[in-house]
């Protein structure tokens, strides 16, 4: 890139740098990074130049013109995340990517999958799904007094269920809440379970190593804090998945070959987990935003994002009629508050009056945080590296003066 930073730059030096390659920040004081990141021109270059050529030359013969290019996605994603380029795959979506490891998993009535209670909502609604068609049982681990999963009492649920399957999620959709999976992960290996996390919300934003987290399936997206597009996700599978013979339900001619009228054999890689239809724009801008969030470095953007939240967090919770719902030990860049006497969309109608972005969560996104909140929904401000503590303020102050 860049001028733009090194690990020893100070943000004070980068930050112009950072803005000027995003140009959305000229025109919005953008908060809702948990929704989808503003777009870094290099991610928008690539991906104009890629449909410029398909419009050109077709689009097979872009994709075969570019092929090393297209490679380049699981090639930094593995940089970013750890693994090897062919444990990953290219989904449309975190959820598309979580669904489809579900499916390669054959559960049985009376299969336990153990998680907690901040899952994200789409996948507790995929649990029920699997409990209604297939007859599992449900298990959530509880949580600390001061919120979060309780590790210690989900080891101990794991000892006695034996779970199919342990699954969490690295930061909720509906909060702030940081999850030590890492540590849950280290138990699932102890015991030998198959453990699924998803880390839409946590990819971009903090160092993951998947071997550390010990996960036997991940799932991310691109278009929140790693700055992609939209439609785009990814699915990491570890070789211990792989050797066993894990396949999604519907696998297709991408992921195996036919190689008898009555027989087919799975693609080696985590390639058996995709589809043969890609949205090659698509895949080429995740690898440029990939490659420009390793850019700016993800120790550094580690550091800075839990900062402005934490300002932001404090100033919103010291305004009389706002309250700030996140808990845990440790909490990131999701800002999450509940504001008396005004109802959503009008709040968030008066934010996006004042250009700035946020979003909305309800009760039923966070059926037990939200129930145990006593909230039916929060205003979500998530902001990203290349916010300014001046954004900051200037939101804490809008809201202070809608609620006077």
């Amino acid at each position: 890139m860049r001028a733009h930073s090194s690990a020893s730059a100070t943000w004070g030096e980068s930050l112009p740098v950072l803005r000027a390659d995003t140009p959305g920040c000229e025109q919005v004081i953008h908060f809702n990074n948990a929704g989808c990141g503003l777009l870094a021109t290099p991610v928008l270059t690539t991906m104009l130049e890629h449909l410029q050529l398909e419009a050109q030359i077709g689009g097979y013969e872009a994709s075969a013109a570019r092929a090393a290019e297209v490679r380049e996605f699981y090639v930094e994603l593995a940089a970013l995340l750890g693994g090897r380029p062919d444990n990953f795959a290219f989904a449309s979506s975190a959820t598309h990517a979580y669904s489809t490891a579900l499916s390669s998993i054959a559960f049985e009535r009376g299969d336990v999958i153990l998680t907690t209670r901040n899952d994200f909502i789409s996948n507790q609604i995929a649990f029920l799904s699997l409990r209604k068609r297939f007859g599992i049982e449900l298990v959530h681990a509880p949580d600390l007094p001061e919120g979060g999963v309780d590790v210690a009492a989900m080891a101990l649920l794991m000892k006695e269920h034996r779970p199919r399957l342990v699954a969490a999620t690295h930061i909720p959709t509906n909060s702030g809440l940081v999850q030590p999976v890492a540590e849950i992960g280290r138990h699932c290996r102890e015991l030998g379970l198959l453990y699924l996390v998803d880390a839409c919300q946590s990819v971009g934003q903090y160092p993951i190593d998947v071997e550390e987290v010990g996960a036997d399936f991940l799932t991310g997206t691109c278009r929140k804090f790693l700055r992609g597009p939209r439609g785009s996700g990814f699915l990491y599978v570890s070789d211990r998945v792989l050797a066993a013979g894990h396949e999604p339900l519907f696998i297709d001619m991408h992921g195996a070959n036919w190689t008898a009228p009555g027989a087919y054999t799975p693609s080696r890689t985590a390639s058996r987990f995709e589809e043969w239809e890609f949205p090659y724009a698509t895949v080429l801008g995740c690898a440029a935003a990939v490659r420009y969030a390793r850019e700016v470095g993800i120790e550094a953007i580690s550091r800075r994002t839990p900062q402005l939240a934490a300002r932001l967090r404090d100033g919103l919770d010291a305004i009389p009629g706002v309250r700030a719902l996140d808990r845990g030990e440790q909490l990131g860049a999701l800002v999450t508050i509940a504001v008396d006497d005004w109802q959503p969309e009008e709040f968030k109608s008066a934010l996006d009056a004042q250009g700035i972005n946020s979003a909305l969560s309800f009760r039923n996104f966070a059926q037990f945080d939200f129930g145990d909140k006593n909230v039916n929904w929060c205003l979500r401000l998530s902001p990203h590296y290349y916010n300014t503590d001046e954004e900051v303020d200037q939101v804490i102050e809008t809201v202070k003066s809608l609620r006077q």
